[in-house]
């Protein structure tokens, strides 16, 4: 009796210990994520603003 609980204890362990690491994991993959789209609006904002300069001038000419 008391190997069987000694059993579920440690399987409950290991799953728990496995639901924190994929926790850790996923939260890792959302940052990762969120620099990524942060990056990516930096440089569509950088080649907005040249564009838009460039078509500024043209229009002045």
């Amino acid at each position: 009796m008391a190997k069987k609980q000694n059993d579920q204890g440690l399987a409950e362990g290991i799953k728990e210990t496995a639901g924190a690491a994929f926790h850790t994991v996923h939260s890792a993959l959302a940052t990762t994520e969120n620099v990524a789209m942060n990056a990516v609006d930096v440089v569509k904002n950088a080649a907005d603003n040249l564009t838009g300069d460039r078509n500024q001038e043209r229009n002045q000419d």
